[in-house]
Order: C-alpha cells, then sequence, then structure tokens
C-alpha cells in the first residue's frame, strides 16, 4: 500500500503533532469536551483513510463542522448531536451510491471563498470566551455570544487568560512564516501548559480526559427525535461532503499523478460518521488544513494518515492527564490562530477585482455564513451566483437588424431592391432565446411596423427554451395579426422540438413560411408581396428565368 512508508510514517507524526491541538480544540468548541474531539480524529480518521476516495486525505473535527453542531447541541443536547453524526453518515453512503460526488465540481469559487471566509470568522468568534477566560454565555448565535463574553471580560477581566491566547496565537503564526515546516501549534500549547503548571496561572485547563475510547454504543440514540433532527443531519452531511471533496481537490493540486474518487470518498465519510458517534466523536469531514500539512511533508499514500489516527491513539490512551492540563486559552490562541489563516488575502483580493457579481457572491456567503448557518449560506451563495449567471449569459443574446440585399438570388435591377427595403426588414438573432433574456428583444420585434415582410434568421440561436419558444410564437402571431408576414430561416434541429411543443413551428409550417436558408426566406418574402399586390409581377425576358 506505502509507496515510501518511511515517508509516510514521518508525515503521519508531523500531522498527529499538528492535528492533537485542533482535534482538542474542536471538541471543546462543539460543546461535547475535548475527548470528543480526539474520539473522532482517531474512529473517523482511519476508517476515511482505509475507506475514502483520496490517498492523501486527513479526516476528523474541522472548524467548519464546529460551526454547524454548536446550535445542535444547544437545542438537542449531545445525545442529539450523536444521532445527527449516524444520519449524516447514511445521507453521505446514499449520495456516494447515487454518485453525487461529480456535481460538486460545479460550485462557483466566490461561494467557496466565502463560505471559507464566513467559516474563519465563526471560528475565530467562538474562541472569545475561553480567550478572555469567561464562561461561555448562554445563546447558540455567535455575535450574540461574543458580545455577552466582550461584557464579562470587562467586568471581571482575565488578563492571564487572554494573554496565553494571544501568546499561542502570535507563536504559531509568526513561527509559520520563519519557519514553515516547525509544528508551532503544539510547541505553543505545551510552552502554554508548562508555564501555566511552573507559575500556577489563572487559566481554566480542559479538565480530566478519560484514558482510552469508550465502548461502542448506541445509548444515546433517540428514535423518537429522529423527525426532527433530519434537517440538522442533511446540513451536516451537505458540509461534510462539501469540505471533503474540496480538499481532496486541494490535495490533488498540491501533487503530480494523484487523483481522487469523488463517491468513494462520499463513502469513506459516511462510514467514518457513523462509526464515530459510537465511541463519543461528533460528526467529521476531510480537513484541508492538515491533509496540506500530509502532502508537504512526503505522504504519498493511505499509511500516513493511518499513522496518524495510531499516534492519537496512543495519546488518547498513555498521555490523558497530562493532555487534561492544557489550558483552554491555549487552545483558543491555536484556533484563532488556525481562523486567521484560514483566509486567503491573495484569493479574497482577486475574487473581489475580478467582477462586481463575483464579489457579491463571496460578500453575501460570507455574510450569510456569519449571520444565518453554513448550508443557508451555501444555498444562498449559490443562488445569487446563479441568477447573476443567467443575468449574464442574458445580456449576450441580441436581435440586430440585417441588410438582406446581398442574399437576394438572381439578377435585380435597383428599383427592385428598393422596393423590397421598403416592405420587407430582416432581423438576426444571435446567442440564447431564454426565459432570462427573451423578453426584452421579441418585445421588441411585436412592435415593428411599417413592414409587409419580417424575415427572422435563427442559424445563430445557440439555445432555446418553452419561455423563448412561447415569446417567438406571441411575437409572430402579433404580427400576423397586423398584416405583416413572418419568414424563418436557419431553425437548428435542437430547436425544432422545443418550438414544435408550443405550436410555434406548426405556425409556421401552416402559412408555408420555415425556410432552410435566408435565400429561399427572401424569395418566399417576394413571392407574398407579389401576391399581396406590393411588388408589380416583372416579365421575364426570354432565355432567363427568375
Amino acid at each position: 500500500m506505502a509507496r515510501n512508508p518511511r515517508r509516510d510514517l514521518l508525515a503521519g507524526l508531523t500531522v498527529a503533532i499538528v492535528a492533537l491541538p485542533l482535534a482538542l480544540g474542536f471538541g471543546v468548541s462543539s460543546g461535547l469536551g475535548a475527548e470528543a474531539g480526539l474520539a473522532t480524529a482517531v474512529v473517523a480518521g482511519a476508517l476515511a483513510a482505509l475507506f475514502g476516495g483520496s490517498n492523501l486525505q486527513v479526516s476528523g473535527p474541522t472548524g467548519a463542522m464546529t460551526v454547524v453542531l454548536v446550535p445542535i447541541v444547544a437545542q438537542y443536547g449531545p445525545g442529539g448531536v450523536l444521532t445527527v453524526g449516524l444520519m449524516a453518515g447514511v445521507m453521505l453512503i446514499a449520495l456516494a451510491l447515487l454518485r453525487a460526488g461529480r456535481y460538486m465540481q460545479y460550485i462557483p469559487a466566490p461561494v467557496v471563498e466565502g463560505f471559507t471566509l464566513g467559516i474563519a470568522l465563526v471560528i475565530g468568534l467562538q474562541q472569545i470566551p475561553n480567550a478572555l477566560g469567561v464562561a461561555k454565555p448562554e445563546g447558540d448565535r455567535v455575535l450574540l455570544v461574543t458580545w455577552r463574553a466582550v461584557e464579562e471580560f470587562v467586568r471581571t477581566p482575565n488578563w492571564t487568560a487572554l494573554s496565553i491566547a494571544l501568546g499561542v496565537a502570535a507563536v504559531m503564526l509568526l513561527g509559520a512564516r520563519l519557519r514553515p515546516t516547525v509544528p508551532f501549534s503544539i510547541v505553543a500549547v505545551i510552552a502554554a501548559t508548562l508555564v501555566g503548571q511552573l507559575f500556577q496561572l489563572d487559566a481554566a485547563p480542559i479538565g480530566d480526559l478519560p484514558s482510552g475510547l469508550p465502548a461502542p454504543s448506541l445509548g444515546f440514540l433517540d428514535l423518537s427525535a429522529l423527525g426532527s433532527l433530519l434537517a440538522p443531519a442533511m446540513a451536516v452531511a451537505a458540509l461534510a461532503a462539501l469540505e471533503s471533496l474540496l480538499s481532496a481537490t486541494v490535495a490533488d493540486g498540491m501533487t503530480v499523478g494523484q487523483k481522487h474518487d469523488p463517491d468513494k470518498e462520499l463513502f469513506g465519510q459516511g462510514i467514518a460518521n457513523l462509526a464515530a458517534p459510537l465511541f463519543g466523536g461528533v460528526p467529521a469531514t476531510a480537513a484541508i488544513a492538515r491533509t496540506a500539512v500530509n502532502v508537504r511533508t512526503g505522504a504519498g499514500s493511505r499509511l500516513a494518515a493511518l499513522i496518524h489516527a495510531a499516534v492519537l491513539a496512543v495519546i488518547v490512551f498513555a498521555a490523558a492527564p497530562l493532555v487534561s492540563k492544557i489550558p483552554l486559552a491555549a487552545l483558543a490562541g491555536v484556533l484563532l490562530a488556525t481562523a486567521v489563516r484560514m483566509v486567503e488575502v491573495g484569493a479574497l483580493r482577486a475574487m473581489t477585482r475580478s467582477t462586481r457579481s463575483d464579489a457579491l457572491v463571496l460578500v453575501l456567503t460570507a455574510a450569510a455564513t456569519l449571520a444565518l448557518d453554513l448550508v443557508y449560506a451555501v444555498i444562498i451563495g449559490l443562488f445569487v451566483a446563479g441568477a447573476l449567471a443567467l443575468h449574464s449569459v442574458a445580456k449576450q443574446a441580441r436581435m440586430d437588424q440585417v441588410d438582406f440585399r446581398p442574399d437576394l438570388p438572381g439578377e435585380h435591377s435597383a428599383e427592385e431592391h428598393a422596393l423590397l427595403a421598403q416592405h420587407i426588414v430582416a432581423y438576426r438573432i444571435d446567442g440564447p432565446l431564454f426565459f432570462a433574456g427573451a423578453h426584452r428583444f421579441l418585445l421588441e420585434l411585436s412592435e415593428v411596423a411599417d413592414v409587409r415582410v419580417v424575415i427572422l434568421r435563427m442559424s445563430r440561436v445557440s439555445t432555446m427554451d418553452a419561455t423563448g419558444a412561447l415569446l417567438l410564437k406571441d411575437a409572430i402571431q402579433k404580427l400576423n395579426r397586423r398584416g405583416i408576414a413572418v419568414m424563418t430561416s436557419g431553425i437548428r434541429s435542437g430547436q425544432r422540438r422545443v418550438l414544435e411543443s408550443v405550436g410555434a413551428l406548426d405556425l409556421l409550417r401552416r402559412e408555408g413560411r420555415e425556410y432552410a436558408t435566408t435565400p429561399e426566406a427572401i424569395a418566399g418574402a417576394r413571392a407574398h408581396l407579389h401576391l399581396a399586390g406590393v411588388l408589380p409581377v416583372v416579365p421575364v425576358a426570354e432565355g432567363t428565368s427568375r
């Protein structure tokens, strides 16, 4: 399985060192405690590595998932979170069997960047109570909880906790710039713990951790609550799918020759989320930061992620008393630094400078993530991005009046050219003819005046839907009622079905006004004008033909 076991071993050890404070911190932030974060990192990390679709993914508790879990804990308690994890696991497996993984590639980049920015803001704000050394206020709205925590700190400041949190964050951020390969998160946490123990600083520790994983149990499952937990489970499953496939894509981009299987990755995440709650773990997903560390340190196979899980398991069993003494403020500092590092300033700057639409989608998605929740944020981002994209496509559609005289077949006198130009107008329709843009120029078409024939050149229509076809039919009928004949040319085979379904094609065929080419349509228009007595019948000279 391993291409280079030694490099995978080193990568696994490095990722475990990076993952330990993150697992503890995200467990605490979720409301289920540090032990839940460790259990998730061990169980989900191992199973996702075994059954997932990427050789380089590292899974476990993540900040994005924590953001979703906090309101679930507040409303349903720990049992509700674990039940949601099981339900989400089933949904992820179902998505894998339905081969839904391929559709994640259609999420626009501004939605992803806005989503990431919003998550970073929420993660950072969630750490404020522990960073300030105050008890977490009641509530599940992060802005309100943060404000209450600040008010409590102002009344009874805890400068020790704040100093530890800011110190740990500063060491991580500055160290990452100076020595990117050194895991400064664990260095900073160990230093903060030693200083706190030596000087008996007023900083609350994590608390007692169980020395080992609990036995698998379904005692938390409340079948009567499954209906009310369906919506939260869908949110968790959607987030796990989104973050895992984004992480796998990032991992592929950092390597040469690696390519993940999106459906298999969903299956692996489903298995991980089915198992983690049985051991007291929270819902899990692939972690972009840990996966990036895994790749950068030379991982070449799943062995590295398995070693990461094994090292964390050893820590759970052998070092629980030591881990329990880590100050909560130190973990808050780790997550504050993590939130800062999640924000790619260059990518945000490029996205906001590209187009106004991209900037709007990014800002709305980030704001919705902060004010609402992640799933609503993605839905809002997708809806706005889709609406703006449709508007942009619709603007590409044009209807231009064109000079049809170069298409006149045969030899014609200047007088006949002039007469035809007085009574025939030709339009060329370019681009899509669909609901988002057809109203604008088909309304203009129905108001054409002072002509007897309108020729529509349709060969450049790129796509057409039922709305566009109905509007075209309506415009033709309005012109016909005013005594203006409508001829069409160049209708593509792909457009015939939709025109036929609304009766527009039958309307043209009944009058004999559908032609394959523009010259044929012009000949039909000339014949119509002859029959109407608008054009005089010109004698045909002997030996010539018209």
